[in-house]
Order: C-alpha cells, then sequence, then structure tokens
C-alpha cells in the first residue's frame, strides 16, 4: 500500500520534478547549437556530443527514478564534465585559428557567439548541481538557508521566505548575469570554489567578446 507523503516530502519532490525538466532542456540545446559550429572547431563529428548528451539524461532520469540517488549524482557530473570538455576544445581551437588567421570573420562570429550561448548554460548546470550539494540535496531538507550563493530571496523576513529553493532557471540568470556582466549582480558568492567559477566564467566570456569579435571585425 502506498503511503501519503507528508508536506515537506511533497514540497520537496514538487521542487525536484521542477528541476529536472529545465535543466536537461538546456543541455539539449547546447548540445544541439554545438552541431552549428564549424568542422574544424568542433571536437570530432559535429553531431557528437548531441547523440551523446540524451543517452546520459536518460542514465541520469533511470538512476533517480530508481532512487539510486548516488548514481545519479555521478552521472550527472559526468555529463556536464563531458560538455565543459567539448566547449574548452573548441575555445581552445577558435582563440589559436584567430591568432593564426585561419578563420574567417563570419565563422569566428558564429563560432563566438554559439560558445557564449554554452559557456552560460554550462556553468548555469555547475552552479545548479554543487550549490548545497545538488538539487537532490536541496530538495531534500526543503529550506535553502545556506549555500555558495546568496540569493536575494534568502535574505527575507516574510513567513513564506524559509519554502524558497532554487532551481535551475535561479542559476540560469546568475550565469547570464556573469557572462553579460562579467560579475554576478543580485547574487552574492559566498564560497572559494564558487568564486573560482565564476571569475573562470567571466573570464572566458571576456575573451569571446573582446578578443574573438573585435579580431572578426579588424579592430585588433
Amino acid at each position: 500500500m502506498r503511503m501519503p507523503l507528508d508536506k515537506d516530502t511533497h514540497q520537496a519532490a514538487s521542487v525536484v520534478a521542477e528541476g529536472l525538466l529545465p535543466a536537461f532542456s538546456a543541455s539539449l540545446v547546447a548540445a544541439g547549437i554545438y552541431t552549428l559550429l564549424p568542422t574544424g572547431i568542433a571536437l570530432g563529428p559535429r553531431w557528437l556530443l548531441l547523440a551523446i548528451t540524451p543517452v546520459m539524461l536518460l542514465t541520469l532520469a533511470v538512476f533517480r527514478r530508481r532512487g539510486s540517488r548516488h548514481a545519479a549524482h555521478i552521472v550527472g557530473h559526468i555529463s556536464t564534465a563531458v560538455m565543459t570538455t567539448f566547449i574548452a576544445y573548441s575555445l581552445i581551437f577558435l582563440v589559436d585559428g584567430i591568432f593564426r588567421g585561419a578563420v574567417a570573420a563570419p565563422v569566428m562570429l558564429r563560432a563566438s557567439g554559439i560558445l557564449w550561448v554554452m559557456n552560460v548554460i554550462v556553468f548555469a548546470l555547475w552552479y545548479w548541481r554543487l550549490d548545497a550539494g545538488g538539487p537532490l540535496a536541496r530538495a531534500a531538507r526543503g529550506n535553502h538557508d545556506s549555500g555558495c550563493f546568496l540569493f536575494p530571496q534568502m535574505m527575507l523576513r516574510k513567513a513564506d521566505a524559509h519554502a524558497w529553493i532554487p532551481h535551475f532557471v535561479d542559476y540560469l540568470f546568475l550565469a547570464f548575469n556573469t557572462s553579460t556582466a562579467f560579475s554576478p549582480t543580485d547574487t552574492a558568492i559566498l564560497s572559494r570554489w564558487a568564486k573560482l567559477l565564476v571569475m573562470t566564467q567571466s573570464i572566458i566570456s571576456l575573451g569571446l567578446v573582446v578578443l574573438v569579435v573585435s579580431r572578426a571585425i579588424n579592430i585588433i
């Protein structure tokens, strides 16, 4: 006989369900736009990441459904790490092509735009997976009052403030602001590893915007 969920457990389950679809969708978007990169910049066949990502996400979902939290946690990290590897490879070859003059300006602009978007998504995934133990740990607690990022909602003193838990969209917003303003805007960075990640994301974004785009339009 199936036991009814108490209020806190039901809330935690609904938080997890809300967080999965946006993160999975963002991963597929990143893998999809990677196929638009020029062949010389992409790692392996351009469709390779798009072929790998759904398999890993499906594996993660199966482990999650079976209650294998540790296995799902590991697969999630592997999935994001694989995507990070593809981006790092393409960034290196794009910058190398710029300095060698081997890539035409329109190709540079297209590649830099694709990698900029992927940079936002991948770092949002890292923030989402690593903050306060990851989405499952945050949902299980049912109360997000501490973590590596200090969101504005965590400083509210309203009666219902304790029920707020950050979802993937909150981390995506943080990553987007970091790539556009080269720094977080409304969210404070508390832990050292988070500061290093935000610095890395800002450097990559700055490099794409300043170096790649300016080179493509012959400013330097």
